[in-house]
């Protein structure tokens, strides 16, 4: 059995799925797969499902939604019992645990990949932390839990989720700018560029791929729709480090050439300082 949070939520042995579709038993399924192996409290079930207004009768409802999502699991023929689900799904005191071994969770493999792609970057191993990085980002397929109706805790998880995608992703584009992929990234660099268009730090990695790619014009373009943004949007100004790169690439400056032959590889301050 496999389990899949980096998206959809799913719960499948490869054919068949094994998730309930009652709306409460999948927000239940995934606060108890976001804290996978750790126990979960009743009271901190009660409230991601109530949000602060439980029915009276809210433990026993929680009691029948956990024997529900036991039930489902135990149609899995491998497990094919009550109380063979109970393993994947334990009552602990006060509360619930799902137990599930790390090689089959999309999570703890993003983890796992993003943990060694900061290890790379402390060793200032481009390469790896590019293939490390490229490998975390391939757990997800999609928004964290993109069909399951989101309480107070599942919403801050999740944002968490997504800000670690994201920061891996800017450490990925990083890495594979001081390796000289920039014309391989523009596309990809363009789309999250757009996604996100008042990070700065993406802004700044798409001008200078498009800027290495011998795409100035469109570089400084882009400043120009982060100046405006950050002016109607927040009354703010671009931040000195961006500053910084627009006029270096105004004057062309020879820093911000490919640096890629050079040891050690780095984004030129430019890019790189706050």
């Amino acid at each position: 059995m496999r389990f899949y949070v980096l998206g959809g939520l799913r719960i499948t042995n490869g054919k068949e799925s094994y998730l309930p579709t009652a709306p409460k038993q999948r927000q239940l399924v995934a606060l108890l797969l976001l804290n996978a192996n750790k126990p979960v409290s009743t009271e901190t079930c009660m409230s991601e499902l109530w949000e602060g207004r439980p029915p009276r009768t809210w433990a026993q409802t929680l009691q029948t939604y956990v024997l529900q999502i036991r039930r489902t699991l135990a149609a899995d023929p491998d497990l094919g019992s009550l109380s063979a689900a109970r393993k994947h799904l334990a009552t602990i005191a006060r509360g619930y645990a799902m137990v599930v071994p790390p090689e089959t969770f999309d999570l703890e493999r993003f983890r796992e990949s993003a943990a060694r792609a900061r290890a790379a970057r402390q060793a200032r191993d481009d390469l790896l932390v590019s293939q490390r990085s490229r490998e975390a980002l391939a757990a997800w397929n999609g928004p964290a839990l993109s069909d399951v109706d989101l309480g107070p805790i599942l919403r801050g998880q999740v944002r968490s989720l997504e800000e670690a995608r994201a920061s891996t992703a800017e450490q990925c584009y990083e890495a594979e700018l001081r390796l000289g992929y920039h014309r391989e990234l523009l596309s990809e660099l363009g789309a999250a560029a757009a996604q996100d268009p008042m990070n700065e730090n993406l802004q700044a990695l798409f001008m200078l791929a498009l800027y290495r790619s011998g795409r100035q014009v469109q570089a400084l373009e882009v400043f120009r729709r982060l100046r405006t943004d950050l002016a109607g949007e927040l009354g703010l100004t671009p931040s000195a480090r961006i500053s910084r790169l627009h006029e270096a690439i105004l004057r062309m400056d020879p820093e911000l050439d490919d640096q890629s032959r050079q040891q050690p590889a780095l984004i030129p301050s430019f890019a790189s300082q706050p």
